[in-house]
């Protein structure tokens, strides 16, 4: 489960397993929530959020820090997702210390 980001305690992630289209997992006290990032010619075109089927949804704040993060860091989680499924490379988490926008 290589996890990108750390934001006030919401851990967002993909698993090693992951399939296309690429998205991520947003997961804070036992509640979790998914990003969709679609593209178009390489460039996000719009994210998609949704609740996960069988799992508690996150609390109304947390999705929206999870949103933030995501449209914050959308380029850089398609960036991470191509070196890690395509390139094999190691991700490194960044934790996240100051409110984003």
């Amino acid at each position: 489960m290589p996890k990108l980001y750390e934001y006030f305690g919401l851990v967002v992630f993909f698993y090693a397993n992951e399939h296309e289209p690429i998205h991520v997992h947003g997961e804070f006290q036992g509640g979790h929530a998914r990003a969709e990032i679609i593209l178009k010619d390489g460039k996000v075109l719009r994210i998609v959020f949704s609740n996960l089927k069988g799992k508690p949804p996150l609390s109304g704040s947390k999705m929206k820090d999870f949103q933030t993060v995501v449209r914050a860091k959308a380029e850089d989680i398609v960036r991470r997702w191509v070196d890690f499924f395509v390139f094999k490379k190691h991700n490194k988490p960044e934790i996240i210390t100051r409110k984003l926008k």
